[in-house]
């Protein structure tokens, strides 16, 4: 059978589906360059605006002068150093539990978690609008999969009621497309009825959401209640990785069975030593605070008539070709708004994804709300 990839490759232009990489010439920040052009970035999650931020490049400078540059091999051979196991030890008193684990992204957070926890004979329940990693993850597993309708309690309750094995039912704080927040306290109620275990992706929370930027489960008070915290350290904290906090019994076991650990060079140390910094001194305290508030002053400009839930504010455009084109005529007018679309967002919910930054001004939001209403897109 031969392998037309030729004319899939059309198939996906003539859809609106194709994407290729952005380079910038820049660093990450409100203003970027681009082929040549400077633009207004509207579409980061670097939510508190610290990944080109003088203190975490500081951090980044010490973390090499005191460890290297390279971990030299994986967490289990001799790459765990001193910056690992206290970023972990900080993260677990972030997030109020027992132990921390950090891995390389958040996508293989996720793809060492799952798969080493359940297997053939137990059960995944997942919203319909995780991310890509949890539902890869899932079907790794073995695990039968289960899903529900986006925040749909109802059909949660009835596929915990017929659900076998060990149950872990997955689902995100902020979901990253819509930026609209699950019910978690509900959910927590009925993982407990149930008798299943719950893992809450807080990527999109963590920095933006709850006391000291520690989420959504620290916001309601529901931390000891979650049974597996996962999180990003390249969103809102700025760098890159992921970590999943639980007791010490799971991440003992993640140690010894999450692959995705196991079998990789551990991260940078320069970048876990820059982590701890971004944890300890720049997104809690009033440090952080004071990005938080920045950030929720410019979210009251962008939409005054609402309270966004979270610092992701989408436009849906419905068509994949319309949204492109509304796309380039924001690029003209100066702004970087990829439009997103299929398969990251179902067939014919192609939107503009509005991201949040505590160092965008005044200024630059007010000229995208014109832009947005020269475009046709007055409201979110």
């Amino acid at each position: 059978m031969s392998w037309d990839l030729q004319t899939q490759c059309e198939e996906w232009r003539e859809r609106g589906l194709w994407r290729e990489l952005r380079v910038l010439d820049s660093m990450q920040g409100p203003v970027i360059h681009l082929d040549g052009q400077e633009l207004v970035n509207f579409s980061s999650n670097d939510y508190l605006g610290l990944a080109a931020s003088a203190e975490l490049q500081e951090a980044m400078r010490e973390g090499i002068e005191r460890y290297g540059a390279g971990a030299g091999a994986s967490r289990l051979v001799c790459g765990t150093l001193r910056p690992h196991r206290d970023l972990e030890d900080a993260l677990a008193e972030f997030k109020g539990t027992e132990a921390a684990l950090a891995f390389s992204s958040g996508y293989a957070t996720a793809l060492g978690t799952i798969p080493a926890l359940l297997g053939t004979g137990d059960t995944v329940i997942l919203d319909k609008l995780c991310h890509a990693s949890l539902v890869d993850a899932a079907k790794l597993s073995g695990a039968t999969i289960r899903v529900f309708p986006h925040n749909h309690l109802g059909k949660l309750e009835k596929l915990l009621q017929c659900a076998n094995g060990r149950v872990l039912v997955v689902t995100e704080s902020v979901f990253s497309m819509d930026g609209d927040r699950c019910p978690l306290a509900e959910i927590v109620e009925l993982k407990d009825r149930h008798g299943a275990w719950l893992m809450l992706d807080e990527a999109h929370a963590v920095g933006v959401i709850g006391p000291d930027g520690r989420g959504l489960a620290a916001e309601l008070g529901l931390e000891s209640r979650v049974d597996l915290q996962m999180g990003t350290l390249s969103k809102a904290i700025g760098l890159s990785g992921g970590y999943l906090a639980a007791n010490r019994q799971v991440i003992g076991w993640l140690i010894n069975r999450a692959r995705s650990l196991v079998y990789s060079t551990a991260m940078p140390p320069s970048v876990a030593y820059a982590a701890l910094v971004s944890v300890c001194k720049l997104v809690r305290g009033p440090a952080g605070d004071l990005r938080r508030q920045r950030l929720r002053d410019r979210l009251s400009q962008l939409c005054p008539e609402k309270s966004p839930a979270s610092a992701i504010v989408p436009w849906i455009i419905g068509d994949e070709l319309n949204a492109m084109e509304m796309s380039s005529r924001l690029r003209e007018a100066g702004f970087l708004i990829p439009a997103i679309r299929y398969p990251t967002v179902a067939r014919g919910s192609a939107r503009l994804r509005v991201t949040m930054s505590a160092d965008h001004t005044k200024e630059q939001i007010g000229r995208l709300l014109a832009a947005l209403g020269d475009a046709g897109l007055p409201c979110a």
